[in-house]
Formats: C-alpha cells, sequence, structure tokens
C-alpha cells in the first residue's frame, strides 16, 4: 500500500485558479489519485465573511462549505491528471443535490472536506462530500462538475 500524497497550499494553487478570499483549501490528501481525498481549511477570524454573517456570532456560509468541497474535488481531479497540468484547466459546478447542514462552523474550526468520486463521463464528474469539524458532519452535498480547457 502506498502512501497517500499531500498537497501543500501552493501546490493547490497550482492546480485551481482560486485565489483570496475566495481559496478554500489549505492542504489537501489524495487518498486514491482523481478518486478519493481529504482537504483541510483552516476557519479563522480573518475571513472577510465574518465580517457580516454574522456580528456577533461568526458562522461561516453554508455555500462556503460547499465550495471549499468542490474545490477538494477540483484539485483532487487535476492532481491525477498529470497530461493537463500544463494547459491550466478550470473546474466548474454543473448541479449540487442532496445539500444538508448540520452544525454551524465556527472560527478556530478545522473543516475537513472529505469527497469521494461517484462517477465519471468524459470530462464531467459526480462526487460525494461530507464535511466535518472534529469528526462531526456539519455538512454534505453531492455535486457535478465539468473540466474546461
Amino acid at each position: 500500500m502506498s502512501e497517500n500524497k499531500v498537497y501543500t497550499t501552493e501546490e493547490i494553487m497550482e492546480l485551481l485558479p482560486h485565489r483570496y478570499p475566495f481559496f478554500l483549501v489549505d492542504r489537501l490528501t489524495v487518498e486514491e489519485p482523481g478518486v478519493k481525498g481529504v482537504g483541510l481549511k483552516n476557519v479563522t477570524m480573518n475571513e472577510e465573511f465574518f465580517q457580516g454573517h454574522f456580528p456577533g456570532n461568526p458562522v461561516m456560509p453554508g455555500v462556503l462549505q460547499i465550495e471549499a468541497m468542490a474545490q477538494t474535488a477540483g484539485a483532487l481531479v487535476l492532481a491525477g491528471m498529470q497530461d493537463l497540468a500544463d494547459k491550466k484547466p478550470g473546474v466548474f459546478f454543473m448541479s449540487i443535490d442532496g445539500v444538508k447542514f448540520r452544525k454551524p462552523v465556527k472560527p478556530g474550526d478545522q473543516l475537513m472536506m472529505h469527497v469521494e468520486k461517484i462517477k465519471e463521463r468524459g470530462k464531467v464528474f459526480v462526487f460525494k462530500g461530507e464535511s466535518r469539524v472534529d469528526g462531526k458532519v456539519v455538512s454534505e452535498a453531492e455535486f457535478t462538475a465539468m473540466i474546461v480547457m
């Protein structure tokens, strides 16, 4: 059994076009190349969205939790496609299904985005994602994305 590959922030930035304040994956651990992995987002009080969501009771917006899952999936797929490295492809949402938000995500939390590819057809991928804080599920979704050159 081979060891999991861990991508740093800098390496993820080479895969994804996202940048601050919309870059939401600090680390990626690839469990199975192109298929299964875990992203990490350190949630800090310095995040811009906490200024208005919500003053006095900061909560990470659910849509950003889903975006963090999708960025994790995109980086996972692109990391597994070495032949695309020089082409700088983008990954775009096509659909989101079965979204559930179970617990609030607060400053100081480490959001762990567990994603797994469940279907692939050409450049279209379907993933199941689950985000956890301290081992407890905080959000989940199934989403479809396409790689675009």
